[in-house]
C-alpha cells in the first residue's frame, strides 16, 4: 500500500530528465549554489525521449550558404502557417549560443576531414544544418548533461519517482479552480515506486519537462515511458493547452513486427540520399511533392499511408543500395547494425518501413519565458506548445527548442528567486479508504484498447465518424478508470493509464474542433 510521508522542501522541483530538465537543472544549480534542486524521473536517469533522438540539432552554425532567415522560413513552411513568427525568430537566433554551451559541456558532434562540423540535412531543410553524433545524437547529449549534473552537490536526482499531480489551490484550499483563473503551483505529489510511498514535494518553482505521449498509439518510436504524463497533469491542474491535435508521425520506422517501441530509421537517411519505394519496388514520392523524399514529415507520412492503403501491404521500402556504403555506415552505424541484426544488408536489401507516432507538436501553453498559465509552474520540451512548431515540427528543431526554453526559464526564474517564499500549509497525500487492486488485467486491457482506438480512429488520416467513435469509446474508458483510480492502491501503471486516456481524449476533442486541414492534421471530411 502506498502511504504518505513527511513533506520535502526544495527551491526548484524538476519533473523529467531529458535535455530540457537537465539543462535547466545545471544552469540553476550553478547560479544558486545554496539552493536545493530536485529532479524526479519515472525511470532511470538517462531514460527520456532525448536519449532516443537520432538526427541531431538544427542550427545555423558553420555553413556559409546558410542563414537565420533560411532556417526561419523552413520552420514557418513546415508549420503550415500556424507557427508564431516571433517565437521562431527567437529560437533560431538564440540557437548558436545554446549550441556552444552544449559543446562546452562535453557534447561531441561529428566533424568532417577539414575539422568543421559535419552538417546533415533532413526533410524540410533548404540547407545542411544538422549537427549530429553519428545516429545517436540524443544519447550523446544525455550522456554529457548527466555527467555535468552529477558534479553538482546541490542537485538531488531521484529515479523511479513518478509525478502524480502538481499541487495547486485545489489541494491547498480545497477550492474548485477554473481554467484560465489565477492558479499557483506549490510543488507536486510524487510516488516513490521502490519504497511505495507518496512524497509531498513543496517547491518555490516547478518545471514540467516530462516529454511526449507516443505510447497513446500502437506503433511509436517513443520509449515506454512516454505516456503523456505532463500533459495530463497540466490539464488536471487547469493549465491552458492547445494544438494537441497535431501529432507528427515519423515516416520511416523499421517494420519489425513484435518489436516495441519501433526502431527509428532517421530522417537523415533520406537526407543522405535514400529513396522510398512501394511494395513492388516503384518510386512514388514524385507523385506527392516536388521535394520528393525531402518533403516535410507530414507529407511523406501521408504519402506512405496512402500507398499502404492502396496496396493493402504492411510496409513500403527505403532504398539505400546505391549509396556509398562506407560513408553510410560511418554516418549511421547504429542503423546499419540494427538492420544487419535482422538479416538486412543495406548494400543489397531494401529496408522495410512504416510511419509511426513520433512527436506531439502542441501541448501546455507557455510564453517566451517558458511560463505556463499557472503561476510558478514552468514547462519546457515536448510537453509544451511554444509556437515554434505550428502544425508540423521541422526535423531536428525539437532538441533545439528544449535547450532554448530551458535557458529562458532559467533567466526568468533567476530574477524572481531571491524574493520567492516557500509555500505553507501544503497538505500531504491522502489515500484513506483505497484498497489493493488485484485486477491488473483491467489496466493492461484498457491500455491496449486506448492504443487501438487512437491508431484506428485518430491516426495519420482522420474523419468525423472516426473521431466520434473514438470519443464514445474513450468516455467509457475514462469513467471506468476514474472509478478504479479513486478506489485502488496507487501504482505507476494505473497512473499511466489515467494519463494516456486523458491525453487520448484531448487529442480527439481538439481534432473534432479543428475545421481545416493543416500540417500534420488531416481530416477526410474537411476541404
Amino acid at each position: 500500500m502506498a502511504t504518505s510521508n513527511k513533506k520535502i522542501e526544495c527551491d526548484f522541483l524538476i519533473i523529467g530528465s531529458g535535455i530540457s530538465g537537465l539543462t535547466f537543472a545545471l544552469k540553476i544549480a550553478t547560479k544558486f549554489e545554496k539552493a536545493k534542486v530536485v529532479i524526479v524521473t519515472k525511470d532511470e536517469k538517462s531514460e527520456s525521449n532525448t536519449k532516443y533522438a537520432q538526427g541531431g540539432i538544427a542550427t545555423v552554425y558553420n555553413n556559409n550558404k546558410d542563414s537565420f532567415e533560411q532556417h526561419i522560413q523552413d520552420t514557418l513552411i513546415a508549420g503550415d502557417g500556424l507557427c508564431d513568427p516571433e517565437v521562431v525568430k527567437m529560437v533560431i537566433k538564440d540557437a548558436p549560443e545554446r549550441l556552444v554551451e552544449l559543446i562546452n559541456w562535453g557534447v561531441k558532434f561529428d566533424k568532417n576531414k577539414t575539422g568543421n562540423y559535419d552538417l546533415g540535412r533532413e526533410g524540410g531543410h533548404s540547407q545542411n544544418r544538422i549537427l549530429h553524433h553519428a545516429d545517436i545524437t540524443g544519447l550523446e547529449i544525455e550522456r554529457s548533461l548527466l555527467a555535468q549534473v552529477e558534479q553538482k552537490q546541490n542537485i538531488d536526482f531521484l529515479t523511479h519517482h513518478y509525478a502524480i499531480d502538481v499541487i495547486t489551490e485545489h489541494q491547498v484550499k480545497k477550492e474548485k479552480t477554473k481554467r484560465n483563473s489565477k492558479i499557483s503551483c506549490f510543488g507536486a505529489y510524487v510516488l516513490d515506486e521502490k519504497n511505495e510511498i507518496v512524497k509531498t514535494f513543496v517547491s518555490k518553482f516547478t518545471l514540467l519537462a516530462s516529454g511526449g505521449n507516443g505510447q497513446v498509439y500502437e506503433t511509436t518510436t517513443n520509449p515506454i515511458i512516454a505516456t503523456g504524463d505532463g500533459l495530463a497533469i497540466a490539464y488536471r491542474a487547469k493549465a491552458e493547452i492547445s494544438e494537441v491535435e497535431f501529432i507528427q508521425f515519423h515516416p520511416t520506422a523499421l517494420y519489425n513486427p513484435g518489436e516495441y517501441p519501433a526502431f527509428l530509421i532517421s530522417e537523415a537517411v533520406r537526407g543522405f540520399g535514400a529513396k522510398l519505394r512501394d511494395y513492388n519496388g516503384n518510386f512514388f514520392m514524385h507523385n506527392y511533392d516536388k521535394r520528393e523524399e525531402l518533403a516535410s514529415r507530414d507529407i511523406v507520412a501521408r504519402a506512405i499511408d496512402n500507398e499502404l492503403k492502396k496496396s493493402g501491404k504492411p510496409h513500403v521500402y527505403l532504398d539505400c543500395k546505391y549509396l556509398d556504403f562506407d560513408k553510410f555506415k560511418a554516418h549511421f552505424p547504429n542503423i546499419t547494425e540494427k538492420c544487419a541484426s535482422l538479416g538486412i544488408d543495406v548494400r543489397k536489401d531494401y529496408i522495410p518501413v512504416v510511419p509511426a507516432s513520433h512527436y506531439i507538436c502542441g501541448g501546455v501553453n507557455v510564453n517566451k519565458n517558458a511560463k505556463t498559465s499557472i503561476k510558478k509552474l514552468y514547462a519546457c520540451g515536448e510537453v509544451t506548445r511554444t509556437g515554434l512548431h505550428g502544425g508540423n515540427r521541422l526535423a531536428s528543431n525539437s532538441l533545439l527548442e528544449g535547450l532554448v526554453y530551458a535557458h529562458k526559464a532559467f533567466l526568468n526564474i533567476s530574477k524572481k528567486f531571491e524574493k520567492a517564499k516557500m509555500p505553507n500549509d501544503i497538505p500531504e497525500w491522502n489515500d484513506i479508504g483505497v484498497k489493493k487492486n488485484t485486477e491488473k488485467i483491467l489496466i493492461t486491457h484498457d491500455r491496449n484498447e486506448v492504443k487501438k482506438i487512437m491508431s484506428n480512429y485518430v491516426g495519420i488520416v482522420r474523419s468525423n465518424e472516426r473521431l466520434k467513435r473514438a470519443e464514445n469509446r474513450l468516455k467509457i474508458l475514462y469513467e471506468d478508470t476514474k472509478v478504479l483510480y479513486n478506489n485502488s492502491e496507487l501504482s505507476v501503471d494505473l497512473c499511466e493509464l489515467r494519463n494516456l486516456i486523458t491525453t487520448a481524449y484531448l487529442i480527439t476533442q481538439f481534432s473534432k474542433n479543428r475545421k481545416e486541414n493543416s500540417g500534420g492534421f488531416y481530416n477526410l471530411d474537411l476541404k
